[in-house]
């Protein structure tokens, strides 16, 4: 019996398995966070950077890793890439500031704007002096537009830019001496909608002429629509001396 009941406990033994071992826990790394990046202004640019007044510069740029973007000097909010066109009335020093979640970067650029030399005085005479509506009728230039725009062209701001000139010499001598700032439209559309485009041109060209140095307060804006042609032809080189704002004296 003692030789059964030891066979018995081994057969037991061999039976038995042996329980499952856990594998090891992972070993926990310290993972670096990822790097973000600086906000960086790649380029920023003024062409021309010397302008004389009147004529216009184009600034443009590139920036990276930024999420707002500005330019002072009224420009505002840009994108990351971009240019944008500028008509300073004296020397400017545009900056463009870059933010993100890295920081800041910003970056400056100067417009120089030319200042022609004073006209010369008027040559001594004893002739009669002539009145400002008289300077204004000879020496005064029409500024045109494009159909159905109200944008100062190139040449426009050189005719506003001689008017601005010649409206400072009248000012000067006659305190009060007033401008009418004229917007005349071609004789096509309606009659409401033209009034309405004048209107827009009038003060387009006032605007442009404060920018100058011109006294707001010496400038007023009246509308003519297509009332007051010019010209009467029903051609584009006749359409084109209806587009117009034009100086007249004051009431």
């Amino acid at each position: 019996m003692l030789l059964a009941f030891m066979l018995l406990a081994l057969v037991s033994a061999c039976g038995k398995k042996n329980p499952p071992v856990s594998p090891p826990p992972p070993v926990a790394r310290n993972e670096a966070p990822p790097t973000i990046g600086r906000p960086t202004i790649n380029s920023f640019t003024a062409e021309p950077s010397t302008i004389s007044r009147g004529q216009s510069s184009t600034l443009r740029w590139s920036v990276s890793n930024a999420t707002d973007m500005t330019i002072d000097h009224g420009v505002g909010a840009v994108n990351s890439q971009g240019q944008r066109q500028v008509n300073p009335g004296d020397t400017t020093t545009y900056t463009l500031t870059a933010n993100g979640p890295g920081g800041a970067d910003s970056r400056s650029v100067t417009v120089s704007v030319s200042t022609p030399p004073p006209p010369p005085p008027p040559p001594s005479s004893t002739g009669p002096t002539l009145t400002g509506s008289e300077i204004l009728n000879r020496q005064g230039q029409d500024a045109y537009f494009d159909y159905d725009k109200s944008d100062i062209r190139a040449d426009a701001r050189a005719a506003l830019t001689t008017d601005a000139d010649v409206l400072k010499g009248i000012f000067a001598n006659d305190s009060n001496f007033t401008v009418l700032v004229e917007g005349h439209c071609d004789e096509r559309g309606s009659a409401e909608y033209n009034l309405a485009l004048g209107d827009r041109r009038a003060s387009a060209a006032r605007d442009f002429l404060t920018q100058l140095g011109v006294r707001a307060d010496r400038l007023k804006t009246i509308s003519y629509g297509k009332e007051r042609p010019q010209c009467t032809e029903a051609t584009e080189d006749c359409w084109q001396k209806n587009r117009r704002a034009h100086l007249s004296p004051g009431q």
